[in-house]
């Protein structure tokens, strides 16, 4: 992991945890594993302080412990460091259960997300407590059990019963993670009523939580079929989104290369029994054809058997989705000539200045400083090959050919994601805390006014207490929330880049470790 990365999840966990936290978390970046008194003697903190910190970071599932090697009395920590940056995510699986369940599903992600794992039965008393809608108890506990049975829940390992070990063992059987618990309707509303307390639910102890892997999983099919529908049409990318349906049936979701085989027998009886588009189910065949002769390659056929034996190629698709974006940054930074010359050294692997000019159509002066541009800032690199001169006696010849390392590229692009992504954030701060009583008094007076607009006070009087806030103030205002407003866009512009990023990178064997618990 790089300091850009452990910078970004040091202010992540500040900004969420506190200060105490930070520090214990920092010292965990830096090592594999700690104790407890390796942990306070290198933060200086106490015991305590380290003990509660890291009950607080147990608690989110962001770090493990197990027994030491050395003193199976003592336990090692370990920081789940790719977890950390999941925190900036949470407002996306929210939007995304949201769209999928409703305002329900949404609440009962929100309350795991914010408060941690819980019990089936806690969710729903915590869930219906702070409602607004006065949402039925059953829509509650339906929507908790569809979001499970779609994976977007799952169990985590619970403690071994008659183990008397000194540091606490986990244990869950793969069939566990999304078997559905025993959820008491009348229990719970016994202990709405205070005649039963929640510790004597049927489901004590089985705790669930947010399983990342399935939102990252539809995160990354909305990428590839947003691609296909820019490009090749709302059918083609409906058809391609069946595709991944049937895929799905027969190969594991994070396989990263390429899927089991699947027939076009199958994608059309999946179609034509689930969807509403006529023109797909007419010209199915066509659209299929068009998406395997399509350059960006994410589907291949391999067969003929039920119609045509296809394959979707997770590798091949993430790596023109990369290209195409690098190709966009290009454009952005020095211009469509620097992205051409970028394009044409992909295309020939190695090439040589003086046919790079040749090939791009670019004048000799303005192809040099912009080659020159992309090697200094990394979008390519150079090699060179030393040729012996005549007779083995004269001066060596050097040739500099350009070259593109994909793998290179991204990781120096994800560091500077890194960097950017942690300045925004660390400038928001910065705007929250410098102007920190201008925002308090604005909240405030909102609180003051729509209390009194639900007591029916008169619009003189209520226009009186806005005119406490003084223009001048009301326009610093005013700019420091669209600063707020223009740091959080790029936020989740930076992210949505270091998404597809990482995926190119797990799907081409690079690293960045992404699954999981999936069902199977």
């Amino acid at each position: 992991m790089s300091i850009e990365y452990a910078n970004l999840c040091s202010v992540i966990v500040k900004q969420v945890f506190g200060e105490t936290v930070q520090a214990v978390a920092d010292c965990l970046f830096c090592a594999v594993s700690r104790t407890l008194p390796a942990i306070a003697k290198t933060t200086k903190l106490s015991r305590k302080e380290v003990s509660m910190a890291l009950a607080v970071l147990i608690k989110y599932q962001l770090v493990v412990f197990l027994p030491c090697e050395s003193n199976t009395f003592l336990a090692e920590y370990a920081l789940k460091r790719e977890e950390i940056f999941y925190i900036l995510r949470y407002p996306g699986y929210v939007q995304l259960i949201h769209t999928k369940y409703g305002t329900v599903g949404a609440a009962i992600a929100e309350e795991l997300l914010h408060t941690g794992p819980q019990t089936a039965t806690n969710i729903l008393l915590k869930c219906i407590a702070s409602s607004e809608t006065k949402e039925k108890i059953e829509s509650y506990r339906d929507n908790f059990l569809a979001m499970l049975s779609d994976n977007y829940l799952i169990r985590l390992p619970q403690l071994v019963p008659g183990e008397e070990d000194p540091v606490p063992k986990l244990q869950i059987e793969a069939y566990q993670y999304f078997a559905p618990p025993e959820i008491n309707l009348q229990f719970i509303a016994q202990v709405q009523a205070g005649k039963e307390k929640v510790e004597q639910a049927a489901d004590a102890g089985i705790y669930w939580h947010i399983n990342f892997s399935r939102f990252h999983q539809d995160f990354r099919d909305s990428l590839m079929i947003g691609a296909i529908d820019r490009k090749l049409g709302a059918s083609a990318s409906e058809c391609f989104k069946y595709m991944l349906k049937q895929m799905y049936e027969r190969t594991d979701p994070w396989q990263k290369e390429c899927s089991n085989p699947f027939t076009l027998a199958e994608i059309k009886q999946m179609i034509e029994k689930k969807s509403n588009n006529l023109d797909l189910i007419k010209h199915l065949d066509q659209y299929v054809s068009l998406l395997a002769d399509d350059p960006l390659g994410f589907i291949r056929k391999i067969g003929e058997m039920g119609g045509g034996q296809y394959v979707v190629d997770l590798s091949k698709a993430f790596e023109e989705l990369t290209l195409t974006w690098f190709g966009r940054v290009i454009t952005e930074r020095y211009g469509s000539k620097a992205s051409r010359i970028f394009r044409i050294i992909h295309m020939k692997k190695f090439i040589e200045q003086e046919d790079l000019q040749k090939e791009a159509m670019i004048p000799a002066r303005e192809a040099k400083l912009l080659s020159y541009y992309l090697f200094q800032d990394q979008f390519i690199q150079m090699k060179t090959i030393r040729k012996a001169g005549g007779g083995g006696m004269g001066p060596a010849k050097a040739y500099f050919l350009f070259h593109f390392k994909p793998k290179q590229s991204v990781r120096m692009i994800l560091n500077v994601c890194y960097k950017a992504l942690y300045n925004t954030i660390e400038r928001s701060n910065f705007e929250k805390s410098e102007h920190k009583r201008l925002i308090e008094k604005s909240q405030k007076l909102d609180s003051i006014v729509a209390t009194m607009k639900e007591r029916g006070e008169s619009a003189e009087y209520i226009e009186e207490i806005l005119e406490t806030l003084t223009p001048p103030e009301r326009e610093i205002l005013e700019k420091v929330k669209s600063r707020i407003k223009t740091l959080s866009k790029a936020e989740l512009t930076i992210d949505s880049s270091i998404f597809l990023l990482q995926m190119y990178l797990y799907h081409s064997k690079g690293s960045t470790v992404f699954p999981s618990k999936d069902k199977k």
